[in-house]
């Protein structure tokens, strides 16, 4: 959805390189990689309008491409005139310069309004992916996110002509602030279920009826324009594209009407499907109409996974899953009657008042979107805590480094519970006996430690005896080299004795984890253990799983299910580990992690740093100002033998 215009989204493809990092001045002679604008406004969502936080005038924002292997700046103007602003690039885990995580409180100081901030982000050769940016300030991200694209650096595993993004998101009828203070006010006031769920800015609020949406169109083909041919790899041209299909789109337009989402396919086709969950709540499970070839290719950026075969997705808030799909060829729509269109129909799991929704399949786009039908067109599976679990294997295991139970060094259990604050009289959701949100530190962890040194980080022995975390700087230490087993333990609520338990998707903004299985009940690690033995079983790399409510009530505080995983902890830094739920997030689902110590973590000179440590400080923009940072990465493009990694991937056909 459009609310103004912005040209040049792309603003240069590689920073120059660099001999070494240190100070610079961002003035008039420096070009980011790419842009963004955050702004509020007025936008047509849902077949209603709603007041949002949008991204370079739409929501979701543009589809970012960075390259592997090298660093990219992107710069984020705060153009609100009455809210912070951060930015955070979703499961880039320990890609960031210090400073850069998009955290407020734990790694910087948020954007004033009308101020910018550039972001240093680099990349591995290996992150290639689908990830995607949000703001991490209350609840902005139900509008204010894009997808986050890495390239390859040359071919993907996978062949495939073209590609197509799927960006979910929620939709409430309440503004941001509105849902803030439902949650955070006394009495407590809980947001309401979702209104509806977009797909690409595009969809039908709960009570409303999409009609008829007219031909043509480029909302169809988000995404589209990146390939993966045989024999070549990297984006755009090859494969057996139509001219319609070479051309890029990387950013939605405004939704008009009240139709349908639509996304745009060409028959005997293979597609990456990139799906997104930027959703702020809801659980969602899907499939297509006509179609059961869905082959699971990647989950959550990074590691490319063996290749499993699914009829239906399922997707929480965080989760990324890339998909090869096959198209049906003209012969196959023949024998289906000639049909042009296919329903996607998705619906929300795990949640007291469930929503439906439908987006079209489109293989002509000279045909029109057609209305919502009449009832339900797929029988979708109500159960969702077995689906994949103890599934997903790396393509390469010989690079896959999991973790074995006898490596682990240190198991941290993790009580979730929701409960009140006897101190405010405040609902809150609490992990490890404790509720932790943006406003519990008063300045930010990270420039803390900057600051005062090893004094501001957490006391490990006084954790050790306190659930896993420091009862004075109220965060958990991890030391480096440690290989940690943390275990999400779900119980019963205590408020109001009631013993319901929700469903959670964790995140994790350190280093990606392996994800080593959930199940009902209390965590026994001699049978998971047992379990993963008798499987096999290496998990791939995650950042964000699901800790199921399974059967939604037992009795206050007692254990109702359990999400464990297992991390290699290796990279220094302030880094939060959190339920993706926005609204459980206001109310304290979140905890902060330090890894290292102080002279592990202050890796920016300490002259230098000291511009971080105040709000609205040098390093930040503004119209009279232009701000100093510290150039931490050298820029070098370390994909620059493109034959040679080509030589090294097996390829993967359809």
């Amino acid at each position: 959805m459009r609310a103004s215009t912005l040209s040049s989204l792309f603003l240069g493809a590689l920073f120059p390189a660099i001999a070494l990092a240190g100070t610079v001045v961002h003035d008039s002679s420096f070009t980011p990689n790419h842009i963004l604008r955050v702004t509020v406004a007025e936008l047509p969502t849902g077949c209603q309008s709603r007041q949002s936080v949008i991204v370079n005038g739409t929501s979701p924002g543009p589809a970012l491409h960075i390259p592997p292997g090298t660093s990219s700046w992107i710069r984020v103007y705060n153009d609100m005139t009455d809210q912070n602003l951060t930015m955070h690039w979703h499961g880039l885990a320990q890609r960031m310069a210090p400073f850069a995580d998009g955290t407020p409180q734990a790694s910087q100081w948020p954007i004033p309004p009308g101020h910018f901030f550039d972001y240093e982000i680099a990349t591995r050769l290996g992150d290639s992916g689908t990830y995607y940016y949000h703001s991490h300030v209350e609840m902005q991200a139900i509008s204010c996110s894009g997808p986050l694209i890495v390239d390859d650096c040359g071919a993907s595993p996978y062949t495939y002509d073209d590609e197509r993004i799927f960006h979910f998101q929620d939709w409430y009828h309440e503004t941001d602030q509105q849902l803030v203070n439902n949650v955070k006010g006394v009495p407590y006031h809980w947001t309401g279920e979702t209104n509806g769920i977009l797909l690409n800015g595009q969809g039908v609020a709960a009570g409303q009826t999409a009609t008829t949406g007219p031909p043509g169109g480029s909302r169809g083909r988000f995404g589209g324009g990146h390939s993966s041919p045989p024999g070549r790899g990297g984006r755009g041209g090859g494969g057996r594209f139509s001219q319609r299909d070479v051309v890029t789109v990387d950013q939605t337009t405004t939704a008009t009407g009240c139709s349908l989402p639509v996304i745009d396919v060409e028959p005997g086709k293979t597609y990456r499907f990139r799906f997104i969950g930027a959703t702020g709540l809801s659980l969602l499970t899907m499939a297509f109409e006509g179609h059961g070839n869905l082959t699971i290719v990647q989950v959550d950026g990074f590691e490319y996974n063996a290749p499993v075969e699914t009829e239906h997705l399922q997707i929480g808030a965080g989760q990324r899953f890339d998909v090869v799909f096959k198209t049906k060829t003209v012969q196959d729509l023949e024998a289906d009657g000639n049909k042009s269109t296919y329903f996607l129909q998705f619906e929300t799991r795990e949640r007291p008042d469930p929503y439906r929704g439908y987006a079209v399949l489109r293989y002509y786009d000279d045909s029109e979107i057609p209305a919502s039908p009449s009832g339900s067109v797929l029988d979708l599976p109500a159960q969702v805590n077995n689906w994949m679990e103890y599934t997903f294997t790396p393509l390469e295991p010989g690079t896959n480094e999991a973790p074995t139970a006898a490596e682990v060094t240190r198991r941290v259990i993790i009580d979730s519970v929701l409960t009140t604050d006897q101190a405010s009289g405040r609902v809150v959701w609490q992990l490890a006996h404790q509720d932790w949100t943006e406003f519990t530190p008063q300045i930010p962890l990270l420039v803390d430690i900057y600051q005062r040194g090893q004094a501001a980080v957490p006391n490990y022995d006084a954790a050790m005896k306190n659930y896993g975390w420091d009862p004075k700087t109220k965060a958990f230490p991890a030391k480096i080299g440690e290989v940690l087993e943390i275990v999400f333990q779900n119980r019963g609520a205590l408020v109001g004795q009631s013993g319901f338990v929700e469903t959670h998707p964790f995140h994790a903004h350190s280093n990606h984890y392996y994800d080593i299985g959930s199940g009902e009940g209390l965590y026994d690690a001699d049978a998971n253990n047992a379990k993963i033995a008798a499987l096999n079983y290496r998990p791939v790399l995650r950042d964000t799983t699901m800790l199921y409510q399974y059967g939604g009530t037992v009795a206050p505080g007692a254990p109702a299910g359990w999400r464990a995983w297992r991390i290699r902890v290796a990279d220094a830094g302030v880094w939060l580990i959190h339920c993706h739920i926005l609204a459980h997030m206001m109310m304290g689902m979140q905890t902060a992690w330090v890894v290292g110590g102080a002279a592990d973590i202050q890796q920016i000179p300490l002259e230098v740093s000291q511009a971080y440590f105040t709000y609205g400080g040098s390093v930040y923009g503004n119209t009279t100002h232009a701000p100093t940072q510290y150039q931490f990465f050298n820029a070098t493009n370390k994909c620059v033998a493109a034959p040679q990694v080509l030589a090294n991937v097996t390829r993967r056909g359809f």
